[in-house]
């Protein structure tokens, strides 16, 4: 079972450096929630977040980097 949702009410979030504006294709991340890392879509931040064991998602982050995922 992953791990518990934090409440992201007061989130900051910061939109992803490797968003392509142009297609609006951007999301966007939250800091500070120690061991997860929330993400949600810039297009609809009144919608749902997602949130991922912060291990897993910066596993899936350098395989993105590395290719590995196209």
């Amino acid at each position: 079972m992953g791990p518990a949702a934090p409440g992201l009410s007061a989130a900051v979030w910061r939109k992803s450096s490797h968003s392509n504006s142009s297609q609006n294709n951007c999301i966007e991340v939250a800091d500070g929630f120690p061991g997860v890392t929330p993400v949600r879509d810039s297009k609809d931040p009144a919608g749902p977040a997602l949130v991922f064991p912060a291990p897993s998602f910066a596993a899936f982050i350098t395989g993105v980097r590395r290719g590995d995922l196209t």
